[in-house]
């Protein structure tokens, strides 16, 4: 049986001597970490924790999250946490931790990289509490499993979606992830069995609600390689891999619909989500759409 290929942690982390959640960085710090991200590196800063509050640890349990998700989700438009368990005073106290790690969040990458600050705009912020490891899931919802991020309901257009994770497991359990070959290698692999879309099925799923905005050319083929990339049982025992794990006390970030990448175990992690317009990037040729586009020869979106 053939072997997987392991790749040093070093060779897909990029290690940052931050430890405050704000600046002044200094230019090259910042040049470092930009180019860092558009190189399909994660960023990884292990001297940079998220804090909770003495009212706010007994609150990271297991249970504090509801049945219908695994996530507590917060939108930072309306304030409001999502899917908990909790109820009152303690659904408050969790929904205000999340909203200041997301300020936080946006106030970091705003510092950090000053060429997106105008661009960033905040999405949905999340609190992960179970335990990864031993639960079952289907192969297209399996985060276990290597992939890359790509929206059913909430098309991209070639916006990158950029990524915020902290460990604040209070009983010091690390984060495990796995992160996989590089970008163009796993398109070139998979995007050639993508089935085209049925003609005119973009405006069918807007109109029926399915889809926030309607589908581009790339959002159908990234959501293939999602899907291919998960479903190939042979291509997940065997591909690149680095298995790095994220200390409680630790946080790290890169763009998920780049860094092919899966959570294999830990919990009581908080995660912000970003979009950007490859506009505001100092490579956008780098990006996701760009490669796609070159390979296939076509206008995405």
């Amino acid at each position: 049986m053939n072997e997987p290929i392991r790749m040093p942690p070093a060779e897909v982390l990029a290690e940052l001597p931050v430890s405050a959640w704000q600046g002044p960085f200094d230019a090259s710090l910042q040049e470092r970490a930009r180019a860092a991200l558009e190189g399909g590196k994660v960023l990884y800063f292990p001297a940079l924790a998220f804090r909770p509050t003495e009212e706010e640890l007994p609150l990271l349990k297991q249970d504090a999250a509801g049945a219908a998700r695994k996530n507590i989700s917060l939108d930072p438009a309306q304030g409001a946490a999502q899917n908990l368990s909790l109820t009152g005073d303690e659904a408050a106290r969790l929904a205000a931790m999340m909203e200041r790690f997301g300020r936080g969040a946006a106030r970091l990458l705003s510092d950090l990289l000053p060429g997106y600050a105008p661009h960033l705009e905040r999405a949905r912020t999340s609190f992960r509490p179970v335990e990864i490891a031993g639960r079952h899931y289907s192969p297209r919802h399996d985060d276990r499993l290597l992939h890359v991020d790509a929206f059913p309901s909430r098309p991209m257009r070639g916006r990158r979606i950029l990524r915020l994770f902290s460990n604040i497991a209070p009983d010091g359990a690390p984060r495990a992830w796995r992160v996989g070959e590089d970008f163009a290698r796993y398109a070139a692999r998979f995007a050639p069995k993508v089935r085209p879309a049925l003609p005119g099925s973009a405006r069918l799923l807007q109109l029926a609600g399915l889809t926030k905005s309607r589908r581009s050319g790339y959002d159908h083929l990234m959501l293939g390689l999602h899907d291919l990339g998960k479903f190939d049982a042979a291509w997940q025992a065997v591909s690149p891999r680095a298995e790095v794990s994220f200390p409680a006390g630790s946080t790290w970030a890169c763009f998920t619909d780049q860094v092919l990448h899966a959570a294999l175990a830990g919990h009581c992690a908080l995660e912000q989500t970003f979009y950007l317009p490859i506009e505001a990037m100092g490579d956008p040729a780098s990006a996701p759409v760009r490669v796609l586009e070159r390979m296939t020869g076509r206008a995405l979106v």
